[in-house]
C-alpha cells in the first residue's frame, strides 16, 4: 500500500498515540487534531502533523477532513451525562459524515466499543450504538467506505485502567470493588493499533464490524488482583453488594479530580464485555497471536 494522508481524530490519546506510531512506521502522513497543544506524545513520530482544532466545530472538522485519503475516529468519553455522550458519540459522527460527503473523503475506520447496544443499561453503550447507526445509515445514502472496530477494555503500559487499580492499591490497605464478577476480554493497545492499520490497508474490511478482544477472559476482580501483583501492592479485594456498589459509584462521581467510577460505568457492567461467538475478531485482521495481558503486566517479586 502506497503512503496515504490519514486524519486521526483523537490521535493524541492513549490508543491514538499507538495508532499514529503504527501508521508512521508504514510511511503514512498523519494529521492529528488536538485542543491542547503541544501534543508531544505524537509529534515525535515521523510524518505526523499536529493541528490545533476543535473537532466539534463543523467548519474546523471539514477543514481537517479536506484533502485526506482516510479518517480514523477515536474520539470518545467514558464519563458524562446523556447530553455529553450524545454530543461526542453521535453528533460528532454526524458532523464527520457530513464533512466526508462534502470533501469527497470516503474511507473511515471508526473505533466503537464492545457492548454497544441501543438497549444497553448504560448511556455510554447506548450512545456508541447510536453513533454506529448514524454511520450505517450513511453507508446506505453516500459512498462511505466504513469499517467498525469494537474493542473490549484496552490495556497497555500507559493505560488508564489497570494503572488506576495499581495506584489505588498502593494507597489503600484493601480494595472494595463494584462489578467484581463482570467478565472482560482485555486487548493489548498495540494489537488494536495493528488492527486499525490492517483495516486501512485491506479493502476487504470495508463494510465489516470486528470485535477486537484479547486471548483471555478475566473477571474484574481478577484484573484488579493482577494489577496489584504487577505493581507490587497486592491487596485483598472484596466484592461489594449491588446496593453498596451503587452508593460507592455515586460518591466517586463527586470526588475531586478525574472520575474513576460512575453509576453509568456500573450500569455497563451488567453485561459481560466479551466477544460474541459469531463475531469476526483479530484473527480476521491478520493478528493470529494477540498479546496476553499477563505478558505485558508480569507480576513483580515482592519478596
Amino acid at each position: 500500500m502506497s503512503p496515504q494522508k490519514i486524519l486521526v481524530l483523537g490521535g493524541s490519546g492513549f490508543v491514538g498515540r499507538h495508532i499514529c506510531e503504527a501508521l508512521s512506521r508504514q510511511g503514512h502522513r498523519i494529521t492529528v487534531s488536538t485542543r491542547h497543544l503541544p501534543a508531544r506524545s505524537v509529534q515525535m513520530f515521523p510524518g505526523v502533523e499536529v493541528v490545533h482544532a476543535d473537532v466539534h466545530d463543523p467548519a474546523q472538522l471539514m477543514s481537517l477532513v479536506r484533502g485526506q485519503d482516510a479518517v480514523v475516529n477515536l474520539v470518545a468519553i467514558l464519563h458524562g451525562n446523556e447530553q455529553a455522550f450524545d454530543h461526542v458519540h453521535v453528533q460528532l459522527v454526524r458532523h464527520l459524515v457530513a464533512a466526508c460527503n462534502k470533501t469527497g473523503v470516503h474511507r473511515l475506520v471508526h473505533i466503537s466499543a464492545l457492548g454497544a447496544d441501543e438497549h444497553a443499561a448504560s448511556m455510554y453503550q447506548r450512545s456508541k450504538a447510536r453513533g454506529e447507526k448514524v454511520l450505517h445509515a450513511a453507508v446506505q445514502t453516500a459512498n462511505l467506505e466504513l469499517t467498525i472496530l469494537r474493542p473490549s477494555v484496552i490495556f497497555g503500559a500507559d493505560d488508564k485502567f489497570l494503572n488506576v487499580f495499581a495506584k489505588l492499591q498502593a494507597v489503600f490497605p484493601v480494595m472494595p470493588l463494584a462489578g467484581a464478577a463482570t467478565r472482560f476480554q482485555p486487548v493489548w493497545v498495540q494489537d488494536v493499533a495493528q488492527a486499525a492499520v490492517y483495516c486501512l490497508e485491506h479493502r476487504a474490511t470495508i463494510g465489516q464490524t470486528f470485535e477486537v478482544c484479547g486471548p483471555e477472559i478475566f473477571t474484574l476482580q481478577q484484573l484488579v488482583e493482577i494489577a496489584g501483583r504487577w505493581s507490587g501492592h497486592a491487596r485483598f479485594v472484596f466484592p461489594l453488594p449491588s446496593f453498596i456498589a451503587k452508593f460507592q459509584a455515586l460518591m466517586m462521581e463527586f470526588l475531586p479530580g478525574p472520575t474513576l467510577m460512575s453509576r453509568d460505568n456500573l450500569a455497563s457492567m451488567q453485561t459481560d464485555n466479551v466477544a460474541s461467538q459469531s463475531a469476526q475478531g483479530l484473527a480476521a485482521l491478520g493478528i493470529r497471536h494477540p498479546q496476553s495481558l499477563q505478558v505485558v503486566f508480569p507480576s513483580r517479586n515482592t519478596n
